[in-house]
């Protein structure tokens, strides 16, 4: 462009930094074009000072660990002066430092393209390929290091890394291929040892453990996959039905979905995604009916669930756990026995239902069988605290239940209420009233039987009292007395202990 036409120059013109005035004038340079010169390197001057002030800044926040704010300013270096090997590589260290090793890897390699004879960018590259599991590129990149530097011990160390990778990797195959899946995975644990980012060694010890039965193992090999490939929505899905088969179906929904959300119209993930939603929302709504002691509606929640999954029998196991646990809490005791025996022989060492067995026990009087699951459960779950208060309480009944058993006496069931109590009461004392009968031996048979009626009737009617009773304590007892300021008293006027005439007159109340 020549200067008279526009009054300015295009930067493009200008292949220095600087232009001194003076020769300028000797080659009969204008003076507009000297003054246009002057102006481009201030420019330049100050654009240079601004990228090195971005990337001392760069450099700063680096090493507070403010990585974020570092990478921006790393950015705004290379943009300004694209063509500084330094700035690509500092850069890239900042990806690897945030663990974005795909995006360090281009800048690696333009520093290398702008500066060939860069060894530190080609032995970081070198690493990265390794940790990727590209072994063939990462020899180049290794081999070339010993070229220019043949005593460079860590190019020499992962130059035999990468030999052992290959032959471990080749020897996992062959073992595979064979089904010796042990001596695989033996072996793939030193290729992840070097190549933790390669997916592929990652899958097929996936696979291995798969194969003998691993399930946890399988899915801690798959997690990092989801993101060591792009768009990996085979193993969000298989990850979510392996979750579904551990009976963890939350954790099965959560991986669908990241399919889904990868491609929405992804067939074979959203047929999966219906199957675990349906199966997700019966067993949630079953738990939230429990907490709010809707026992019934769970139980028909979780009889749901079982048709909904028959195959997985982690979930039909749960089922049978949970009605255990309902129809335990809603006193139904004949069902909880038989539910809760068959959800035992699917799940022997659980606890929570030999604790729900007990109770039914409990409530079914068969205090001894109560104690014996007591037992067995404070055995399985020593640190409970609730298996060592069942089992006490269960003791104390089975000890009562050979004394005074009030429920008994009165002929109702333990989880009998106020009413129910009552109404027995009425019915017995005046079966058993003393001036029904005749004969003094008849009388005192009587008499004894009407006191333990009278008493029952005035256990069972105090919640306070009869919270003992439920504890296996006998509240008239004198020995559980001492001390507690309680006296026995009787419903009705006659002194029980005396002898003679006798006028009685009840409370039925």
């Amino acid at each position: 462009m020549r200067a008279g036409m526009s009054g300015t120059v295009s930067l493009p013109e200008l292949s220095v930094w600087t232009v001194p005035q003076r020769a300028g004038r000797n080659l009969g340079v204008s003076r507009r074009k000297r003054r246009c010169w002057a102006v481009c390197n201030r420019l330049l001057a100050a654009n240079h000072a601004e990228i090195e002030g971005h990337l001392e800044m760069g450099r700063k926040l680096l090493a507070a660990g403010q990585l974020a704010e570092a990478l921006s300013h790393y950015h705004a270096a290379v943009d300004g002066d694209p063509n500084n090997y330094l700035t690509y590589y500092k850069r890239a260290a900042v990806y690897l430092a945030m663990g974005k090793f795909r995006s360090a890897l281009p800048d690696l390699s333009r520093a290398i393209q702008l500066k060939p004879d860069f060894l530190a960018a080609r032995l970081q590259r070198g690493n990265i390929l390794l940790k990727q599991g590209d072994v063939q590129e990462a020899r180049e990149d290794f081999l070339s290091v010993l070229q220019s530097s043949p005593t460079n011990e860590e190019a020499q160390n992962q130059l035999e890394r990468v030999k052992e990778v290959e032959s471990s990797m080749g020897g996992a195959s062959e073992a595979y291929e064979r089904r010796d899946y042990y001596g695989a995975i033996a072996l793939l644990e030193k290729v992840i040892e070097f190549s933790p980012w390669d997916p592929s060694a990652r899958e097929l010890r996936a696979e291995c453990y798969l194969l003998v039965g691993e399930l946890s193992n399988a899915v801690q090999d798959l997690k990092p996959t989801t993101k060591l490939r792009n768009d990996n929505r085979a193993a969000f899905l298989k990850l979510s039905k392996l979750y579904y088969s551990m009976g963890e179906h939350g954790e099965s929904l959560s991986h669908v979905r990241e399919c889904l959300k990868l491609d929405q119209d992804d067939k074979d993930c959203f047929s999966h995604y219906k199957q675990v939603k349906k199966l997700s929302r019966q067993l949630d709504m079953a738990e939230e009916f429990i907490q709010e002691q809707r026992y019934e509606d769970a139980i028909e929640k979780y009889e749901a669930s079982i048709k909904t999954e028959p195959r997985v029998e982690e979930y039909s196991r749960r089922a049978k756990e949970r009605i255990c646990h309902c129809l335990s809490k809603s006193q139904r005791t004949e069902e909880a026995i038989s539910v809760c025996t068959e959800a035992h022989e699917r799940d022997p060492q659980n606890p929570l239902i030999l604790r729900d067995r007990a109770e039914a026990y409990i409530l079914n009087e068969e205090y001894e069988k109560a104690v014996e699951d007591f037992q067995q459960a404070k055995e399985l779950d020593g640190e409970n605290e609730e298996m060592k208060e069942g089992l006490e309480r269960a003791q104390k009944l089975l000890k009562q239940s050979k004394k005074r058993d009030y429920y008994k006496i009165l002929g109702v069931k333990r989880n009998a209420n106020k009413q129910e109590v009552i109404k027995a009461y009425r019915k017995l004392a005046q079966q058993w009233h003393p001036d029904n009968f005749q004969s003094e031996e008849e009388k005192k048979e009587a008499e004894k039987k009407f006191i333990d009626i009278a008493a029952a009737k005035e256990v069972l009617t105090d919640p306070e009292m009869r919270q003992k009773v439920d504890a296996g304590e006998d509240p008239l007892d004198p020995e559980n007395q001492q001390g507690s300021g309680h006296h026995q008293h009787w419903p009705f006027e006659f002194n029980p202990f005396g002898s003679g005439n006798f006028q009685f007159k009840f409370n039925f109340h």
